[in-house]
């Protein structure tokens, strides 16, 4: 929503102020469906160039996650950390025995079913799963710091992949002022061409030649930027849930009693998704 707010007041302010301060409309409107098949076909071609298949299907995701926000709100991050706490205390009282079916077969599991949203997030129930099955697997001889240390070489790699969207939109929006200056030097030459005709003529054209300049400076730090930057703050509110699994079973590992380890999951999250201490202390009272 706030997307599509922004992109109606960027072009209103923009076209708005011109016309009001006695600009004609007329000549940017006749010259941009000619400069915007000029830019966008070459920033496409450009996209195709330089990336996968799998790179520009991300990327028409990325976009997507300009306008439908985080995923993961304050209760997403409340039912993590009691899934992981319930796996966890399951794993310190019933042993690895009793924990091995949930990590192996999630969605099969009655605790995983329990919060169905988190369970459809095959990253975040692999990270769970994989991580515990290493601790399965070492019949609890694991050290805690080389735990963490594999977790966050995990967490790293995820975080490159998810956030490349980001990266290739912040590319194209770097890339753009130059290509408005390849459809501007396009149209002078056009102009060039027509050197013999009235000024009144070659002046309609070098202004639509610079329509060219105007539109890429404008797509770059108008749009495609803030889509780069807002892509990027989605992708980073979402991964914080999988910094709440590290931290609980890091803290678990380490035999931390329930209230710090509560704290060190609360603490990896914004204020506007922490959850308040008793809640989540009363939450896994009651489960």
């Amino acid at each position: 929503m706030f997307a599509i707010i922004g992109i109606v007041v960027l072009l209103v302010m923009v076209f708005g102020g011109f016309i009001i301060t006695g600009g004609d409309i007329g000549p940017v409107l006749h010259a941009l469906p000619h400069e915007m098949l000029i830019i966008g076909g070459a920033a496409v071609g450009a996209l195709i160039i330089g990336n996968s298949g799998a790179d520009l299907k991300a990327l028409g995701g990325g976009l997507g996650l300009v306008f439908k926000g985080p995923k993961y709100k304050k209760q997403d991050f409340l039912d993590c950390i009691f899934l992981v706490s319930k796996l966890m205390k399951m794993l310190r009282v019933e042993g690895p025995v009793a924990l091995e079916p949930h990590i192996e077969d999630p969605h099969s599991s009655s605790v995983f079913n329990e919060y169905p949203r988190l369970a459809k997030d095959h990253g975040l129930t692999n990270l769970i799963c994989d991580t515990l099955r290493l601790v399965v697997v070492s019949s609890g001889t694991l050290d805690p710091h080389a735990v963490e240390e594999v977790m966050d070489n995990g967490l790293k790699t995820h975080h490159h992949e998810a956030v490349r969207p980001a990266d290739n939109l912040q590319g194209l929006a770097d890339a753009l002022p130059a290509l408005g200056i390849v459809a501007a030097v396009l149209g002078v030459v056009k102009t060039m061409g027509s050197i013999d005709q009235p000024p009144a003529i070659l002046g309609a054209m070098i202004g639509s030649a610079l329509v060219g300049t105007f539109l890429g400076v404008l797509l770059a730090y108008g749009l495609v930027g803030p889509f780069a930057n807002r892509c990027r703050q989605v992708i980073e509110a979402d991964a914080a849930i999988y910094h709440v699994v590290k931290q609980i079973i890091v803290a678990s590992l380490h035999g931390h009693p329930q209230p710090l380890v509560i704290e060190a999951a609360r603490s990896s999250l914004t204020h506007a998704n922490q959850p308040a201490f008793a809640e989540v202390f009363d939450g896994m009272r009651g489960k």
